[in-house]
């Protein structure tokens, strides 16, 4: 049987016994989910580029941690989602003490667009800005759900496992998450007129 023919679970097996190859063709399979998933969290396509480096250097060296007990796709985004928080705590830190030594309260500003006549493709990354916005302004416990769920489209179980919460729990947050992205977005067609 070809690589490529084996499961996530076989792959990791196989580069656990070695085999480099099986490592790379993970590293293929799984780069761009965890790039979208990544980026949906920190809204920044260099640092997530950084952070989907970070979580494949961690599938390397902590390969011996990895049990079959559990999918390969519910590690590795348990990974991702923890390097991704990491990242937004030092984040807010940062903005917190640069705000704070500035004396300047935080303030989003709109850039008004300069087209008058919105086209479909415009339209699109309008809204796709929107989204983006509304998860941005999310609690993290429910932006983390969303992702899984509605951008990554993990079952309500596998989330369960990535962030060590009962189901029950991840079905309420995603119920109420999705509610207050649609309070966000349309607070945001109010604000903009639409």
């Amino acid at each position: 049987m070809a690589l490529h023919e084996y499961t996530d679970e076989e792959l990791m097996e196989r580069f656990q016994d070695g085999n480099e190859s099986a490592y790379l063709l993970i590293v293929e399979r799984f780069k761009d989910r965890l790039f979208n998933f990544i980026y949906r969290f920190v809204n920044d396509a260099d640092n997530a580029e950084d952070l989907v480096q970070d979580t494949l250097i961690k599938v390397y060296t902590h390969r011996h941690s990895y049990r079959e007990i559990a999918k390969f796709s519910t590690w590795v985004y348990t990974i991702a989602g923890n390097l991704a928080r990491t990242e937004l705590r030092k984040r807010k830190r940062r903005a917190t003490f640069s705000m704070s030594s500035l004396g300047i309260g935080e303030k989003d500003y709109e850039i008004p667009s300069e087209d008058e006549s919105p086209t479909k493709d415009h339209e699109e990354a309008q809204t796709e800005q929107n989204v983006r916005y509304a998860l941005g302004k999310l609690p993290l416990h429910f932006r983390t759900v969303i992702i899984l769920r509605d951008v990554q489209e993990l079952s309500y179980e596998e989330i369960s496992k990535i962030m060590k919460i009962p189901l029950g729990t991840v079905k309420s947050r995603v119920n109420r998450a999705r509610l207050r992205m649609q309070e966000i977005l349309k607070n945001l067609d109010i604000k903009h007129g639409g």
